[in-house]
C-alpha cells in the first residue's frame, strides 16, 4: 500500500510540477511592438470592443464564458463549428468615429501546442469602410499571453475578476515576423495585398462574464496607389 501511496502522490507532484513549468514558461510572450511600426505605407487603425454586448452581434457554441449577444441569436453548436466564434461590429477610427464595418470568424486551431506556450485562434475578418473599400484579414492568433495573464488570474482571484493595464499584440501569422495577411475587395484595396497587425488592450476582466473593458484593434497597411 505504502508503495502505491508513494506512486500516487509521485503521479500528483509530477503534474503540478508539470503545469507550473507549462504556466511559467520564460520563453512564453508575444511581441508588443508592431512590425507595422516601421512600415513606410500609410497605415490605417480600426478599433472595436471585445465586451460582447457592445457588438452587433455575437455568437459562440453558448457554453462559454461570453455569452452570445443579442440574447436569441443562433448559437453555433454543430460539431463542426462547435470551436468558433462569430462576431458582427462597428470599426472606429482613432478619434472613436464609427470607421466601418466587421465581420470576424475565430476557430480554434489544432496546431496549438501548450508546452511552447501557443493558444493559436485561426481568424478572418471581412471589413467594409466607406473611406477604404471592402478587404479581408487572415490571420494567426496566439492568445497564451491573454489567458496567462489576465484569464488565469482571474480565476484564482477572490473576486473572480482582474483589473490592470494590458497591451499585447495578438497576431503571429501567417506573414513574416507574424503579420497577418491582407487581400483587397474594392475601393483602395481593389486586387492588391498587403499587411495588418491585431492587438488587444485590457483594463478588467470577469471570470463569469468575460471581458469587461477590452479593446481590439487592427492596423492594416495602407497599398500605394500605381
Amino acid at each position: 500500500m505504502k508503495y502505491l501511496i508513494s506512486l500516487l502522490v509521485g503521479m500528483v507532484i509530477g503534474v503540478v510540477v508539470f503545469v507550473l513549468l507549462l504556466y511559467y514558461n520564460p520563453f512564453a510572450g508575444n511581441p508588443s511592438v508592431s512590425p507595422l511600426a516601421v512600415s513606410e505605407l500609410d497605415l490605417a487603425d480600426f478599433s472595436y470592443s471585445l465586451v460582447a454586448r457592445d457588438s452587433i452581434a455575437y455568437t459562440n457554441d453558448g457554453e462559454s464564458r461570453m455569452q452570445p449577444h443579442p440574447a436569441k441569436v443562433l448559437q453555433l453548436w454543430e460539431p463542426a463549428v462547435k470551436k468558433t466564434r462569430a462576431l458582427v461590429t462597428v470599426l472606429t477610427d482613432s478619434r472613436g468615429q464609427p470607421a466601418g464595418l466587421g465581420v470576424k470568424f475565430s476557430s480554434d486551431s489544432e496546431t496549438t501546442r501548450l508546452i511552447n506556450a501557443e493558444v493559436l485562434v485561426d481568424s478572418v475578418w471581412h471589413i467594409y469602410s466607406p473611406e477604404y473599400g471592402t478587404f479581408f484579414v487572415d490571420q494567426t492568433e496566439n492568445l497564451w499571453p491573454y489567458l496567462h495573464d489576465i484569464v488565469v488570474p482571474a480565476r484564482m482571484s477572490g473576486g473572480d475578476s482582474w483589473r490592470g493595464s494590458w497591451y499585447r499584440i495578438t497576431s503571429v501569422g501567417p506573414g513574416a515576423l507574424g503579420i497577418a495577411r491582407v487581400k483587397g475587395g474594392s475601393g483602395d484595396f481593389a486586387d492588391t495585398e498587403a499587411e495588418a497587425i491585431e492587438s488587444i488592450t485590457a483594463s478588467a476582466y470577469s471570470a463569469i462574464t468575460g471581458p469587461a473593458a477590452m479593446t481590439g484593434n487592427l492596423t492594416i497597411a495602407i497599398p500605394r496607389q500605381e
